[in-house]
């Protein structure tokens, strides 16, 4: 379905009575339904295969939306700080949900992750169904997220009603998640807006443990992608901990034979297996962008072990750390 005006309306309608439609976003494509209709978030589920107790983000065209729809009980001032610098775009906020959102959408929770996207496409298709939209990222459960529409559709396809168009994501890693609920703000999911960004808005803010480490089984996960093991292509992916020559070293000198490495452009001419490149070493935004497609590369040609860098943890290269953390399932050698 191509993003045309009339395409947007038949999507809209589509998700009026109670389908599930693929739309764009400017981080990932979302798997959308109504936020407020239980039997329609939990085709969401299903068609994902994702566990019920994974919660969703609520997606919005207008922040009036929030009270309107009565989607939380209130909206504190540091929330509000933050919906004014860095609303539409990649960032969702978690506050104390209200009355008219299901159990489905928070998994049993009693806050709401919300989200107002920038990409144009998808705020028509909310504003046409008038309704908020849960939208998990549009791909099979655990694999790697969709940032084109030939992803969604190599797995969507004949699950759901429709998939919209919308071209290539231009960020390319889901949206940062920091929660209101704690005493002191908290990032639950690092993106493309910083810790660093967010605290010259409001201040300090604190970093979930399981941002950079594994949750416990019994933990009760509080944003997607925090829990279970995400962002995985079929191949066994390990992280390599060490220099640059070291890894070059270490990849060349490998004696696995069905191998794709991930490394930077300019390590590129020096590694003599297979490799992906990600972007230049300091170019975090192209590395984010071209991530979640070089994993899913390495499915495309059979690869069997994917071995990539292990990233700086700052600004972006956090969200990046953090994707490629759970791909490996937190498998690291240190190499140095």
């Amino acid at each position: 379905m191509k993003s045309e005006k009339e395409d947007l309306i038949t999507a809209a309608q589509l998700i009026k009575k109670g389908g599930v439609v693929a739309v764009p976003t400017e981080t990932v494509y979302g798997l959308a339904a109504d936020a407020l209709d239980d039997d329609a978030v939990k085709k969401i589920f299903k068609a994902k295969g994702r566990p019920a107790d994974n919660p969703l983000i609520v997606h919005i065209s207008d922040i009036s939306q929030i009270m309107e729809k009565k989607l939380v009980k209130e909206i504190p001032e540091k929330a509000k700080m933050l919906m004014d610098s860095f609303w539409p775009g990649p960032l969702t906020i978690i506050m104390e949900k209200g009355e008219s959102i299901p159990k489905s959408v928070c998994a049993g929770l009693d806050s709401v992750a919300i989200r107002f996207p920038s990409h144009e496409t998808v705020k028509e298709i909310i504003s046409l169904s008038g309704c908020p939209l849960a939208a998990p990222s549009a791909n099979i459960s655990g694999k790697p997220s969709p940032t084109s529409f030939a992803h969604v559709v190599h797995d969507m396809y004949g699950k759901i009603d429709a998939i919209v168009d919308g071209g290539d994501c231009k960020v390319g890693l889901e949206s940062t998640v920091i929660t209101m609920i704690t005493p002191t703000p908290r990032i639950l999911r690092p993106g493309y807006i910083t810790k660093e960004d967010i605290e010259k808005i409001i201040g300090e803010v604190d970093i979930d443990r399981a941002v950079l480490d594994q949750m416990n089984e019994n933990d009760k996960a509080s944003s997607p992608g925090m829990k279970y093991k995400h962002y995985s292509p079929s191949a066994r992916v390990i992280l390599l901990k060490g220099s640059s020559e070291r890894f070059i070293d270490y990849v060349n000198s490998s004696k696995e034979n069905n191998l794709t490495v991930l490394c930077y452009d300019e390590e590129q001419d020096m590694i003599k297996r297979k490799c992906i490149p990600l972007g230049k070493k300091d170019d975090l935004d192209h590395q984010a962008r071209k991530l979640f497609d070089a994993l899913r590369k390495t499915d495309d040609d059979g690869t069997e072990l994917v071995y990539a860098h292990t990233p700086q943890t700052q600004g972006v290269g956090m969200a990046i750390y953090n994707r490629l953390i759970r791909a490996a399932g937190f498998e690291v050698i240190e190499i140095d």
